[in-house]
């Protein structure tokens, strides 16, 4: 469906918004940014409830709403201890490190397109502002937050706090390439890093010629670039250190990991800076993969589904989604072993996204310069994928069992286990001693 331009709308560039209108929008998306993060621990608490047959916060406000708000006053009003050791400096400053880079993600996600401020004849971007590399700046900022967490390991003198330090700093290195790996397709068909131009560039929509038949497509990337919004979705849970890939909190061996030695509003800062973060990759997947905030279809039919606020509600309604699908992750798969987390962005995500920015290139670059269908090479991409889908569902080879030779002697370092040797005692020594017991007695 082509896109209907806005009536009667003044096309408003960014930086042209006076003082008031910048701090207005600044405000708001603190405000929302606060709010929905209460709303969001309500919300999986609810969920998680209905998954495991309880029924959850019900009692403060109606359908206990204000249980996150009742948490968080009771976590501003707890005493708030400094273990004996730290580093006061970077143990203060690590929670401070982590919340601010939260907020200021947010400064480049559109939320809508151009609209009147109400009571007012001002026409303004629901976005406070773009950049050529907007899609970069996030993912640096959101890189300075997780530095707050290893520094909080550091800081904390326990064995504990560091350990889940270290495994966060290797999931930083480790999840952050597949995440900006998984975005290079997007630039590649997008033309731009920017996220306005990024989401105007889903707008229409694309249709396949197949066997003769004339089939829609949308314009989203989720679609036309379905692996890179896979490994987008999975490098985005280990990013935001939410489970399966929680490691660095990890309670069943690390007690709490890096937040073990925090309380009061310290730990109340790192459990807000979580879910912005969450809800910080979900609006940025929102922008690159799902077209933002235009329509879906069948609304898209609606002449006016993408003028005015109305765009603002689609935005929220697929943001809400990327947080149900955390929540759902979290709600049935349990925590994987730290070599399974390395294996899996190692050598699983990195080379599958290295090979997939290969083909798009590819694609990209002979598209420019041969005429051909892409109906066949659709085709040809669908019966890769399902091959290699079927592929991840056989049944590894099976290592045979090394034969143990019963004359060899015992090493108790072998393999790598320092575990002492088996006590050995020889059956004749064994009598003499009982009949020296039986003599005594």
């Amino acid at each position: 469906m082509s896109l209907i331009p806005l009536a009667d709308t003044p096309q408003v560039g960014f930086g042209s918004d006076p003082w008031w209108v910048v701090g207005l929008k600044v405000l708001l998306v603190f405000i929302f940014l606060v709010v929905f993060t209460l709303f969001n621990i309500w919300f999986e608490r609810r969920v998680v409830a209905r998954m495991q047959h309880r029924v959850g916060p019900n009692v403060h406000g109606p359908f206990g709403l204000l249980q996150s708000l009742a948490d968080g006053m009771k976590l501003m009003f707890k005493e708030d201890l400094t273990p004996k050791g730290v580093d006061k400096f970077v143990y203060i400053a690590a929670p401070v490190i982590v919340s601010i880079p939260a907020f200021m993600t947010f400064a480049v996600i559109p939320f809508g397109p151009t609209v009147k401020i109400p009571f007012t004849d001002t026409y303004t971007r629901l976005q406070i502002t773009d950049l050529p590399v907007s899609v970069l700046y996030v993912m640096a900022i959101a890189s300075i937050g997780i530095y707050g967490i290893v520094l909080a390991g550091w800081s904390s003198n326990s064995t504990y706090s560091l350990l889940g330090g270290l495994r966060s700093s290797a999931q930083m290195i480790s999840y952050e390439v597949a995440m900006g790996l998984a975005l290079v397709a997007v630039f590649l068909f997008a033309g731009s890093m920017s996220t306005s131009e990024i989401v105007d560039a889903q707008g229409s929509s694309q249709s396949i010629n197949l066997f003769g038949a004339e089939i829609p497509i949308p314009g989203w990337y989720a679609v036309l670039l379905f692996p890179s919004f896979v490994i987008y979705l999975i490098s985005m849970i280990g990013e935001t250190n939410r489970a399966p890939f929680d490691l660095p909190e990890a309670e069943g061996e690390l007690v709490a990991g890096f937040l073990t030695e925090y309380s009061s509003m310290k730990y109340a800062m790192f459990f807000l800076a979580e879910y912005i973060n969450m809800a910080t990759v979900s609006a940025l997947a929102t922008t690159l993969f799902l077209g933002g905030w235009r329509a879906p279809w069948p609304i898209s039919i609606w002449d006016g589904a993408n003028e005015g606020y109305w765009p603002v509600l689609w935005f929220f309604g697929k943001l809400l989604g990327f947080i149900f699908f955390y929540i759902w992750l979290r709600g049935t798969l349990p925590r994987l072993r730290y070599d399974q987390f390395m294996k899996l962005g190692w050598k699983v995500l990195i080379p599958i996204s290295l090979a997939w920015i290969v083909l798009v290139a590819t694609v990209r670059a002979v598209g420019r310069e041969v005429e051909f269908n892409r109906t066949y090479l659709m085709v040809a991409a669908g019966i890769v994928a399902g091959i290699a889908i079927i592929t991840m569902f056989l049944p590894q080879k099976q290592e045979p069992e090394p034969v143990v030779v019963e004359d060899e002697e015992f090493d108790a370092f072998a393999g790598g286990y320092p575990v002492p040797p088996p006590l050995i005692t020889d059956t004749a020594t064994a009598g003499a001693e009982t009949a020296k017991e039986g003599n005594r007695g």
